[in-house]
């Protein structure tokens, strides 16, 4: 598999923050300068709070799966108040989700319409570009979302431009994006594991070794990380620690293909 495909494996397998959970909180704006104050009953008019009620349904709805569920709310609240840029943006995530790529497009860009300062939904348009190969532009977002001020979830932003940039052939680049993503939330699994794994395309066995060992003395290691940190410790010559992560390997997940191909020496496929 390659680097791309196995990065954004991984990405889906660990953390739905990089997507489902970029959706704003309802009440909270998402939008720069600052700290915004909580919208209250008081200062909210009645169409916007009938609008916010929905998308509170449509968010706990999408959590749980309920993707149909979750639309029809949605559509609701636009019913209620047209202009709500947070109901846009979960409904740009909805129609990812549905893999209806026009209308996911057209929901991100309605929202930035509304509120073009919003870095969860340029983060979440950038990452839709991204799966569409259309990089230059995802890397704008990217950009726009990184660059806010008040702007709370930069690592993640940094790790999903990291990611693209290595589908987009700029390993370099890559690698800056991953490490100050890393700098800023080292304790991220998908993190530690996209770095190490473009470390080790560019052949830098000592660095991947690093962020390898780290991540799977964690509680986050699994089939996958494990096995990277086989191939590493295989590449470097050290056999011992080779035959401990394989046991570990087989002793956990035993019925992976990371195991099967482990216990076939099949450390180059």
């Amino acid at each position: 598999m390659s680097f791309s495909s196995r990065a954004v494996w991984i990405c889906i397998l660990w953390s739905t923050v990089l997507l489902t959970g970029c959706a704003n909180r309802p009440g909270v704006s998402g939008s720069a300068g600052g700290k915004a104050d909580m919208v209250t009953e008081s200062d909210e008019p009645d169409n916007r709070r009938r609008a916010r009620l929905r998308l509170e349904l449509a968010s706990g709805y999408f959590e749980q799966g309920q993707t149909n569920v979750a639309l029809d709310e949605l559509k609701q609240a636009l019913v209620a108040d047209p202009s709500f840029a947070d109901a846009y943006n979960l409904r740009g995530l909805v129609y990812m989700r549905l893999n209806d790529i026009p209308l996911a497009e057209d929901s991100f860009r309605r929202a930035l319409v509304l509120d073009p300062r919003n870095a969860d939904v340029a983060h979440n348009f950038g990452w839709l570009l991204c799966q569409q190969s259309r990089y230059a532009e995802s890397f704008q977002l990217f950009g726009q979302a990184i660059g806010n001020p008040g702007y709370s979830g930069q690592a993640k932003s940094l790790m999903a431009q990291g990611i693209c940039q290595a589908r987009a052939g700029q390993q370099s680049e890559a690698e800056q994006s991953l490490t100050r993503a890393y700098q800023i939330d080292a304790g991220n699994p998908v993190i530690g594991y996209n770095l190490a794994n473009l470390l080790v395309a560019r052949g830098e066995l000592t660095r991947a070794q690093f962020y390898i060992r780290r991540l799977n003395n964690s509680e986050f290691a699994n089939a996958e990380t494990l096995w990277l940190g086989i191939k590493i410790e295989q590449r470097l010559n050290n056999r011992d620690a080779l035959t401990q992560l394989g046991e570990q390997l087989k002793k956990r997940y035993g019925q992976s293909r990371e195991a099967a191909a482990y216990e076939k020496g099949a450390f180059n496929e």
